[in-house]
């Protein structure tokens, strides 16, 4: 399990209401945080930032709820306004950060 799973895993199984520790939820809950993140990042076009608070993170921990819910088919239908607002906030970090390259030029 890489660094950025195991730092997740406490959080979202916290937040899922897990409070039992053992090996195969431990791994079958890791395996939906790297699907989710495979998802996200894809979605967004970017490596996202999983780790601090905002759209990525929010994103994630809905994610693994509805995969271990087995309804991963809704997902995207219902959080699609979350994943257009983390699109364009990317999108504006970007414009701004090639814009602050522009004007120092």
């Amino acid at each position: 399990m890489d660094e950025t799973i195991r730092l997740l895993l406490d959080d979202i199984k916290s937040s899922l209401n897990i409070t039992w520790s053992d090996k195969a939820t431990d791994d079958r809950v890791g395996g939906f945080i790297r699907s989710g993140i495979a998802f996200l990042n894809k979605k967004c076009g970017c490596e996202a930032d999983y780790l601090s608070e905002g759209y990525p993170r929010m994103l994630l921990f809905e994610f693994v709820r509805y995969a271990r819910d087995n309804a991963l088919d809704v997902f995207e239908d219902n959080y699609l306004s979350w994943i257009l607002a983390m699109q364009r906030e990317k999108a504006v970090m970007a414009y701004a950060e090639t814009a602050s390259v522009s004007s120092e030029e």
